[in-house]
């Protein structure tokens, strides 16, 4: 019997006003070789504009965050029933090739052991920052591989992979939740994919505009490690990350931030605890990125 070809859901979500970069994104949504099955634009505590035709808009009267709302499209696209490859872009990014759905099918198609495939995130030059890059030998962005985490801006994922690790951890909010979700895949055995080719364009920014980067990156940080690493791994994934971030972080202002934020970890609950096994430990080390840094 034949298998039929994976069907793609787009999820947007948007939480500022950015009608202009919205609707230009959906346009080049339309205008894939490769028609989506369902497009959910998610206002997250915020209105919609008007939405062209065949997107369906859901408003949420709360900003739930990256987490929350990225669980409420992939929960609305799971009820049409008929979405086997959920994509999420970032509602300032864009899609400027036509065949990106397509590919994105064709990988599914040869893989059903995919869970999750990375998209390069490039600016308007075509250049791709360092960080957008999901690995540490980060100086190639066109090296295709299989990784440990990926871009939280464009990526695709497995229904069946998010059914099976529960979707998004919601009381991240926002950071570390794609590191999240991905040691989740890896250890119940699912690849997550760097794929380059598959580009959205977005503007060249830094992750430290938002006023609350520091803090809930480092909070986060702290709940990535309580809930997912091996008790022994814990006090060593933490005290790197400390160590790094104290001969990175140049501003003393971002640095209070930052061990007010990993202070409120250690004393917070980001969620269950449902530590990797050592063999998933060993299958990120062989990928080149061991969970200690």
């Amino acid at each position: 019997m034949a298998v039929s070809r994976p069907r793609v859901g787009v999820a947007v979500l948007t939480m500022g006003d950015r009608t202009p970069e919205l609707l230009a994104l959906l346009e080049s949504v339309a205008k894939q070789d490769e028609p989506a099955a369902r497009v959910v634009v998610v206002g997250n505590g915020t209105s919609l504009p008007g939405l062209p035709d065949g997107v369906t808009g859901v408003e949420l009267r709360e900003n739930l965050g990256v987490s929350g709302g990225r669980n409420v499209a992939w929960r609305r696209l799971r009820e049409f029933g008929d979405v086997d490859v959920l994509v999420n872009l970032d509602d300032d990014g864009l899609l400027i090739e036509m065949d990106v759905f397509r590919r994105i099918a064709d990988l599914y198609e040869a893989d059903p052991g995919l869970g999750i495939a990375s998209f390069r995130i490039a600016d308007e030059t075509g250049a791709t920052q360092r960080r957008h890059v999901p690995r540490l030998r980060a100086k190639d962005p066109m090296r295709r591989g299989l990784v440990t985490t990926f871009l939280g801006g464009g990526h695709a994922l497995s229904m069946p992979m998010l059914e099976q690790t529960g979707g998004w951890p919601d009381a991240f909010f926002f950071a570390h939740e794609e590191t999240d979700l991905a040691w989740r895949a890896i250890d119940r055995g699912w690849d997550v994919l760097y794929e380059p080719q598959l580009v959205l364009q977005h503007p060249r920014t830094s992750p430290a505009r938002h006023a609350v980067f520091y803090r809930m990156t480092a909070r986060n940080r702290v709940w990535l490690a309580k809930r997912h690493l091996p008790a022994l791994l814990v006090p060593v994934y933490l005290g790197v990350w400390m160590a790094l971030t104290v001969v990175r972080l140049r501003s003393p202002a971002g640095l209070r931030a930052w061990f007010g934020g990993f202070a409120e970890g250690i004393r917070g609950n980001g969620g269950p605890r449902h530590p990797i096994r050592w063999r998933t430990v060993w299958r990120m080390v062989r990928l080149g990125r061991p969970p200690i840094v």
